[in-house]
């Protein structure tokens, strides 16, 4: 059997096709026949019978795989960025800087692996041990699984092939349905690569169904999963004993000391709310401001949220595309329809043209009301009253999401305390909780999942260490 990018069963009706339409246009601009079960075991087969050769594989040549695959990705930056704004209509600016993001995480995956190792262990230590040759190594786990979510459809396959296939395991890659295309060409660098090991690689389209299969089957021991708590959910109860990554939702949160520099943090923070209209598991949306600046933050808050570009995605000046869907944009109207019946005040109207729904900047927010509870996913974000930097702490660590926050502030004392106090697992101070580098590393606590990505985390979580005694 040959590694493959997997196009379900031979039917030919439409109901095995899943045609994906342009959020902006309407426009069918990718399809990929559904996969099956039976595609989904397979590909597993393929991977498994893989990974001898993946193991015995040198480092050199899986570096120059990936390496290989970055030159390509250079060479077809243009086209793989429109084909990213044509499947999820990510601004075709922002499209761009995605590719650039892909090209980093898969050189780092192979500069890092090229300097990780194991060590040696002093088994003489203690009075109970004795001098030997003691040391420890890492190896690959065999097969991983990597299921990856539309708003970022390049990037996050990235972070998952990347460390996977340069750490000598093989994948079955399952992407997103709302972008089919773009993980297609991708994969295809990979698969094609003169330095690709045979069947190392494999894709399957589908739905839970293939999902369930590739979950529940006794043959990966990795499984890599970036997209809801619901689905996460699932995932760690059906997974069984294997080892399981989960980047999850978010509610990202940040707060506006007295002393903060006011017109950076609402030109960051307007970015952190909007970027990606929203659809980021890190984009701010609760604004947690001390009583004495509210006022004057959220008219500047106000102020920078109007002079984002909204429109079509192919133009370079624009800052916010639509939404994912329609059911995205109704949610998110529900949201702030909800919020004003409780009493919250939109600082700009509520707007909606098709499935571009407009920058949206709630104010007089109270924790009470959903909007501050639950993970919107929109272009949304609320400003709340807080007295001071302990009733700014107790509000943010009050939710069951635990991913990003952030602290603007000139107080080193209070930036001091915010690194201490805040449970979340990354802590930004000065900037938008959204701010997230390739190279750190990424992922949360409590329902924002477990484990952590980045080239050098990731190796980690998809290695085995192996202990070695010589006596």
């Amino acid at each position: 059997m040959q590694a493959k990018i997997f196009f379900g069963s031979t039917s030919e009706s439409r109901e095995d096709v899943n045609e994906r339409k342009s959020p902006f246009s309407g426009d069918v601009v990718s399809s990929a026949p559904l996969c099956k079960a039976q595609d989904a075991k397979k590909a597993l087969k393929i991977a498994q019978n893989a990974t001898r050769n993946a193991k015995a594989s040198t480092l050199s040549q899986r570096c120059s795989w990936l390496l290989d695959v970055a030159s390509k990705l250079k060479e077809n930056k243009e086209d793989i960025a429109r084909t990213i704004t044509d499947e999820v209509g990510k601004p075709i600016s922002f499209a761009r800087v995605e590719v650039e993001r892909c090209i980093e995480t898969i050189t780092l995956s192979a500069e890092t692996m090229r300097t990780m190792s194991g060590e040696t262990i002093n088994t003489d230590a203690m009075s109970s041990g004795k001098k030997t040759m003691a040391f420890f190594r890492r190896e690959p786990v065999g097969v991983v699984i990597a299921i990856t979510p539309f708003n970022f459809p390049l990037n996050l396959v990235a972070h998952k092939l990347g460390p996977a296939l340069v750490a000598g395991n093989t994948v079955v890659l399952k992407p997103t349905p709302e972008a089919p295309l773009t993980a297609y060409k991708f994969a295809k660098l990979f698969i094609e690569s003169e330095f690709a090991i045979k069947d190392a690689l494999s894709v399957v389209y589908g739905d839970a169904e293939v999902g369930g299969a590739l979950i529940s089957s006794d043959i990966p021991r990795v499984i890599s999963f970036t997209g809801s708590v619901p689905v996460g959910n699932i995932i760690t109860k059906s997974a069984g004993i294997k080892k399981v990554g989960l980047e999850l939702g978010g509610n990202a949160a940040t707060f506006i000391e007295k002393s903060a520099d006011l017109a950076l943090a609402a030109n960051r923070c307007a970015l952190g709310a909007f970027v990606n209209s929203g659809q980021v598991c890190i984009s701010l949306q609760r604004i947690y401001v001390q009583e004495e600046v509210y006022d004057e933050f959220a008219r500047l808050m106000a102020q920078e949220t109007k002079k984002l570009k909204v429109g079509s995605p192919y133009e370079d000046e624009t800052f916010m595309g639509p939404l994912i869907d329609d059911d995205a944009c109704e949610r998110a109207m529900s949201w702030v329809e909800s919020a004003i019946e409780e009493g919250a005040v939109p600082l700009l109207p509520p707007r909606r043209e098709g499935r571009t729904f407009y920058p949206c900047v709630m104010a007089e927010v109270r924790d009470d009301m959903a909007i501050v509870c639950e993970e919107v996913f929109a272009p949304i974000v609320s400003l709340v009253r807080v007295n001071s930097f302990d009733d700014a702490v107790k509000r943010m660590n009050d939710s069951p999401f635990g991913l990003q926050f952030s602290v603007f502030t000139n107080d080193l004392s209070i930036t001091n305390r915010a690194i201490d106090e805040l449970n979340a697992g990354g802590i930004v101070i000065n900037d938008m909780p959204t701010l997230r580098f390739d190279i750190q590393p990424y992922g949360g606590v409590k329902l924002s999942g477990v484990g952590r990505e980045g080239p050098r985390f990731t190796i980690e979580e998809m290695t085995e260490i192996k202990s070695v005694v010589i006596c």
